[in-house]
């Protein structure tokens, strides 16, 4: 793992998980070149992955989907939302439904195919920075379900049509729902809202009945596809006064 020494606190501190040199050199370049980045540390293993989140405690994570087939490190990475936000560079063999929707559910912030134009990645940083999701335009047509289903096959709702079921979330319902898509269990969504768990439960059983959604990560694909959910814009200052503003300032690590 190779440790960059930070050049301020004011600023959104980013590792890179990728296993080829020449492109994690340039995601490197390209977060040198952001005014509100800086690269905290880049490594082409797991075990380095592991490492940096550990000492150097990042705000984002950029993983290369090869290290994660599964999704698996995903999970492990962003630690229950305790840990940094990870948006997943995605290979071309990853580029399917299933993966796509399993790395969004074990808590991805954003995925981009790893052919995208730079400021496809950048843009995905800003959302996760603002705790929001993003998807690039090339994988979201492939996203309807884990099961994997072609999206030529997707529901009217997934289509993004209006149907009677999109429009008839009660108010508190619709709370429930955006925090789902933030990866939120029903113990903390309870807990934010000032619920039971049993209450929520309830809401959930109502939410995935009134979009026909098979599961938790179905009903997320429905919300947004049919706009029920929005990835909203959002701006991250520049490095006068970022939005994500790191106080670590970590020391040297050799592996």
């Amino acid at each position: 793992m190779t440790i960059i020494e930070p050049r301020g606190s004011r600023v959104v501190n980013i590792g890179v998980v990728d296993t080829v040199p020449l492109f994690r050199d340039g995601v490197a370049a390209l977060i040198e070149r952001t005014p509100w980045a800086r690269l905290a540390a880049h490594s082409a293993s797991r075990q380095g992955a592991l490492l940096m989140i550990e000492q150097l405690h990042p705000d984002i994570v950029l993983l290369d989907s090869g290290l994660a087939p599964g999704g698996e490190l995903v999970q492990i990475i962003a630690g229950g939302h305790s840990g940094p936000r990870v948006v997943v560079i995605v290979r071309e063999a990853e580029q399917t439904p299933r993966y796509l929707a399993n790395s969004m559910a074990m808590g991805a912030f954003g995925a981009v195919p790893r052919t995208a134009e730079p400021h496809r990645l950048i843009e995905a940083v800003r959302h996760a920075c603002c705790s929001r999701r993003y998807l690039d335009p090339v994988l979201t047509s492939l996203i309807t379900s884990a099961d994997g289903r072609p999206a030529s096959r997707a529901s009217p709702a997934e289509q993004g049509q209006d149907t009677p079921q999109t429009r008839t979330l009660s108010r508190r319902e619709f709370q429930v729902m955006q925090l789902i898509a933030e990866g939120m269990e029903n113990a903390a969504i309870a807990k934010v809202l000032v619920l039971s768990v049993e209450t929520v439960r309830t809401h959930v059983k109502s939410i995935l009945r009134k979009l026909s959604a098979r599961d938790r990560t179905h009903a997320v694909t429905i919300a947004f596809r049919s706009g029920l959910l929005s990835m909203s814009p959002c701006v991250v200052e520049q490095a006068d006064a970022p939005v994500v503003a790191s106080t670590r300032r970590p020391g040297r690590v050799v592996v």
